[in-house]
């Protein structure tokens, strides 16, 4: 296996464009407006003009299946969001320092949906928003500043955010108060996953103590995503639960890509492993494409970081992101999207499966309802893992009009994360693809030999 197939690569690298290559056109205009910032995927970017449930159109009219982005989560372009946020802009749009009907029905919908105990929910423009700030809660509640997270984890952009997200630092050392523990799977920690997370939890901790920091929160994104897709057995993440309230610490969950009825096991990615968290953060599927996000929380742990510093959102809880956010629920209930995402995902998963037994390429398939990672290793050793190879499944499968993404530490993971809305015959046109590609991955792999 060469060096470049196992190197560690950064969330941002991979499957990105090749900047070296020829930049014409709007590549070149998107370049030159954003720089070293321009993040695209794919070594070719496309240029895409509308979509439409699962499926997303080209500028040269190519409609590729869309099996990666998870915001809009009921489907691109849902007929019920479009009029809801649409209705709600030509009414009113103002920020949070008003009283509205709208706003205060949808955040009493979302409560219903969450653990009695977090009566109050804050209301943000993002994921990364929503994390900064439990992390500000946490720390005011526990009275500590250390944090634990997987060694892959992503957690979002603030500046105190991407301290906790190994994934977009690949080249630097974690801070002195964050701990990245190895990802919670069997190649960790053999067949006692919830055994060995949890004292790689306590460890942490015990270190945190010693370097003065002491224990604020294990954060957690419920389904390991950036990881590479941990999900099984149910219930392991509850002891490393325990160990991390047991040293002061509270367990907040990132449900920003595994919440919404994702996993078809739960509304919530949490709910798998049956633990109530302290906190909750939202984000990207809860208004299927408009930016919201939230922070769930016991109103006295609000009320103790609100008796130092305020906190305000100008955009956070507009009306017309609850508009977004009530249609986006209304829809995965009379859609029955979460049933759906149990159906199709299990189908999903069963024609994976088989296609593992077709490629010496697939060192094992992970994941629950409508969230997948597939794991590519060296042919013929696929405990190695080999992202040259994942970039090449993926890229061929583009060619073969369906998208999808990579993860995990070297980005040998294929990421399969579709709209809920994914129907059987969808399901089974990826699946197709997949297997054609990985037996074209196979077949150049001998002719390599």
């Amino acid at each position: 296996m060469s060096e470049l197939s196992a190197s560690k690569r950064s969330i941002m690298q991979m499957n990105t464009f090749e900047r070296d290559a020829p930049a014409g056109g709007l590549l070149a205009r998107r370049v030159a407006n954003a720089g070293a910032m321009s993040i695209l995927f794919y070594r070719e970017p496309l240029q895409i003009v509308s979509a439409q449930g699962a499926w997303m159109q080209a500028a040269d009219g190519t409609r590729y299946l869309d099996l990666y982005n998870n915001v809009p989560s009921v489907g691109h372009c849902h007929p019920r969001v479009v009029e809801a946020v649409s209705a709600q802009l030509g009414v009113l749009n103002i920020n949070t320092r008003y009283l509205n009907e709208g706003v205060e029905r949808y955040v009493e919908s979302l409560k219903a949906r969450l653990p009695v105990a977090l009566d109050n929910v804050v209301m943000t423009c993002s994921g990364s928003e929503a994390n900064d700030l439990a992390m500000r809660v946490a720390e005011r509640v526990t009275g500590h500043s250390g944090y634990i997270v997987s060694e892959n984890a992503y957690h979002g952009n603030t500046r105190a955010v991407t301290e906790i997200s190994p994934a977009s630092l690949p080249v630097a050392d974690l801070p002195d108060h964050v701990i990245g523990v190895p990802a919670p799977g069997r190649r960790n920690y053999g067949d006692d996953v919830a055994g060995g997370f949890a004292a790689a939890v306590i460890a942490a901790a015990r270190t945190l103590d010693e370097r003065g920091h002491g224990l604020s929160a294990l954060v957690c994104d419920s389904v390991f995503s950036s990881d590479g897709v941990f999900t099984d057995p149910g219930g392991f993440l509850a002891p490393a639960v325990d160990a991390a309230r047991a040293h002061g610490g509270l367990y907040i969950a990132d449900e920003v890509q595994p919440g919404f009825a994702r996993t078809g096991a739960g509304f919530w990615g949490y709910a798998m492993h049956g633990v109530t968290p302290d906190m909750i953060t939202l984000g990207k599927p809860m208004g299927n494409g408009y930016p919201m996000a939230a922070l769930a929380a016991p109103a006295a742990h609000l009320e103790l970081f609100c008796a130092d510093v305020g906190y305000f959102n100008t955009f956070g809880g507009s009306p017309v992101a609850a508009a977004a956010g009530q249609a986006v629920l209304d829809v995965i209930e009379q859609e029955g999207l979460l049933e759906r995402a149990a159906t199709v995902g299990a189908h999903l998963a069963e024609r994976v499966r088989h296609a593992a037994t077709l490629s010496s390429a697939i060192a094992e398939v992970r994941g629950r309802g409508l969230f997948m990672g597939i794991e590519i290793g060296q042919q013929g050793d696929p405990a190695r893992p080999d992202g040259v190879a994942a970039a090449r499944v993926i890229d061929g499968l583009r060619t073969r009009g369906v998208l999808i993404g990579a993860a995990g530490t070297y980005g040998n993971t294929l990421k399969v994360r579709p709209p809920l809305c994914l129907s059987l015959e969808e399901a089974d046109r990826f699946a197709d693809a997949l297997e054609a590609e990985l037996a074209s991955l196979q077949e150049s792999g001998r002719a390599d030999g």
